[in-house]
C-alpha cells in the first residue's frame, strides 16, 4: 500500500424525518454499500421540507471521499 493519500470526491444528498444527524448517518450508510475505503465528509448545504409550517424532513447535502484503488490487485495480460 502506498503512503499517498488521492482521494475521489462525490457529492449526495440525504435525508430523514428525524435529524441532521440522522440524514448524515443515512448518506453515509448508503455511500458505504457501494463504494469503498470512505474516509471523510464535508457537509456542504442543510435544508429541509416543510409543510403547513412544520418541518417534514431534514436534507444534508456532503462531498464524501474515498482513496483510489492502487491497482495492485489489477493483473496485466
Amino acid at each position: 500500500m502506498s503512503d499517498d493519500h488521492v482521494y475521489r470526491v462525490i457529492e449526495i444528498t440525504g435525508s430523514s424525518p428525524k435529524s441532521i444527524d440522522d440524514a448524515i448517518q443515512v448518506a453515509v450508510a448508503r455511500a458505504s454499500k457501494t463504494l469503498r475505503q470512505l474516509r471523510w465528509f464535508e457537509v456542504v448545504q442543510t435544508r429541509g421540507h416543510l409543510d403547513e409550517g412544520k418541518i417534514q424532513h431534514y436534507q444534508v447535502t456532503l462531498k464524501i471521499g474515498f482513496t483510489i484503488d492502487d491497482g495492485s490487485d489489477v493483473t496485466t495480460a
